[in-house]
């Protein structure tokens, strides 16, 4: 478990991560890595230097497990070499599709519920 027993409230709860790269244009790559809780910031991971870092006392506790337990590096090989691998080959795959210049085919719908407008926007 990442958040220490007894400390979780009963009843229904979220956890968000939010982990990937981004490639710039400059052929550089951003990373970032943050896990939420209950729709607030839990923990971030900072890969250049290779912490964890506890929004508040309760992430303390998972960042302290996570040390102890070296996911540290994981996340940064997963954050500086497999995501960055992995992005570059699936942009290779689509790079005839982001090149494309004809505008797309654009499908516009709606349906009214409850007294309210409701449009959907589909584009091709």
């Amino acid at each position: 478990p990442w958040v220490s027993v007894g400390t979780i409230p009963p009843g229904l709860h979220t956890r968000l991560r939010v982990s990937g790269c981004e490639l710039l244009s400059d052929g550089s790559i951003r990373v970032s890595h943050l896990d939420g809780y209950d729709g607030r910031d839990f923990i971030s991971f900072d890969p250049e230097s290779g912490r964890f870092v506890a929004a508040d006392s309760a992430a303390e506790i998972t960042r302290r497990r996570w040390e102890q337990e070296e996911v540290a590096e994981y996340r940064t090989n997963y954050l500086k070499h497999e995501c960055p691998e992995w992005l570059r080959k699936y942009v290779g795959y689509g790079q005839e599709e982001l090149e494309r210049k004809e505008p797309p085919d654009v499908h516009v719908s709606g349906r009214e519920e409850h007294g309210t407008l409701i449009l959907s926007c589909r584009a091709y």
